[in-house]
């Protein structure tokens, strides 16, 4: 038995090692199955307590907790499981009954200042113990300012899109407000703006999965869904006109698709990695042709017909949709216009325009 506890302290000390190296240091985007399977039973529970008092606004200030609780939650996760492995090696290394080898492990991992005495290869265990409890903690705190930091980078570009796109944001209300007050010409920089932002996106949620869970100051704002605004925008342009069409929106959309393969690949989402041009999605003709016929009322021209045009947009938004919705869905994003279904009941959520306060020519 001895030999078991032996083994059975090593091998948990080994997978909470590599749990930690994968969820904190390594710079790939792996995955962590206690950082997901603590995440979703932590989203079970938070959806469970705002359920009662219904609606959106009662979702966000609840998931508003899941990303700090998912925190503390892996760094008990690892602390607990540390402690359960050096008991266990004290048990198998020496004659200790439960009782004293877990005093003398959490003594040791929390350097509360206990030692074994004589017992040299069990001082060496005490050691390694002391040595852990407070590594665990600080890499856990070095991890906060990397994560703080991309949500800062993240949120600035969300919070600028906000009065361009509407809020929440919507691909056709990006391009009808800059119809109505000719700034078609500042389209590209957006779309460069994103492109990097989508770059980073994909480096940082694939690499550090709560991410996604960092909600935005505002309840109307969400990063997955100011990345499909902006995606479909630049898939609208190009698909309505073509020739006049900035190169910066297909630079944009094979950054934001590949950004979103990349947190595909490390949530474990499945995608298609090369889908048919002319693959069925799920937002429809006649939403497409109502949204196109919103953008000409605002003055936007139109190089190609709108049936036409169908194809060459569905052609792009096969490639993101899916994912899209998937991590919107995930995220329990707000319910804005063409981001999908949620797991709670809700109706998509139009845009606000700001009403027109230009003073009347007498």
């Amino acid at each position: 038995m001895r030999v078991i506890f032996t083994v059975l302290g090593v091998a948990l000390l080994v997978w909470t090692a590599g749990s930690i190296l994968r969820t904190l240091v390594v710079p790939r985007g792996l995955y962590s199955a206690l950082a997901i399977r603590l995440w979703s039973s932590l989203r079970v529970v938070v959806r469970t307590v705002a359920a009662p008092f219904g609606g959106y606004r009662a979702i966000d200030r609840a998931q508003t907790w899941l990303a700090p609780l998912t925190l503390l939650g892996m760094l008990g996760c690892w602390l607990l499981s540390t402690l359960m492995a050096y008991t266990l090696l004290l048990i198998g290394t020496s004659e200790l009954p439960w009782h004293v080898a877990f005093r003398e492990a959490g003594s040791s991992l929390f350097t509360l200042g206990f030692a074994s005495g004589d017992r040299l290869h069990l001082s060496v265990i005490d050691f390694l113990a002391a040595a852990n409890g407070p590594l665990i903690i600080a890499l856990l705190i070095a991890y906060l300012p990397t994560l703080y930091s991309a949500y800062n980078r993240r949120e600035l570009e969300v919070t600028l899109l906000q009065s361009r796109a509407g809020e929440p944001a919507w691909g056709p209300e990006l391009l009808a407000r800059q119809a109505l007050v000719r700034t078609e010409s500042e389209l590209p920089d957006l779309y460069r703006d994103w492109e990097r932002l989508a770059a980073d996106l994909g480096e940082g949620h694939s690499n550090y999965p709560v991410l996604i869970s960092f909600r935005s100051p505002q309840p109307y704002r969400n990063w997955v869904v100011g990345l499909i605004a902006v995606m479909d925008a630049a898939a609208m342009q190009l698909a309505l006109n073509p020739r006049s069409a900035p190169p910066e929106a297909r630079l944009l959309l094979r950054a934001g698709f590949t950004a979103l393969r990349d947190i595909a690949t490390a949530l474990r989402i499945p995608f298609e990695a090369d889908p048919e041009p002319d693959e069925p999605i799920r937002l429809t003709f006649a939403e497409f042709d109502a949204a196109v016929a919103m953008v000409t009322a605002a003055g936007m021209r139109l190089e190609r017909p709108v049936a036409d045009a169908w194809a060459h947009f569905r052609g792009w938004r096969v490639n993101y949709e899916a994912i899209a919705y998937e991590l919107a869905r995930r995220s329990d994003a707000v319910p804005a216009l063409w981001t999908g279904p949620r797991d709670f009941p809700a109706t998509p959520i139009p845009p606000r325009r700001p009403a027109d306060r230009r003073p009347v020519n007498p």
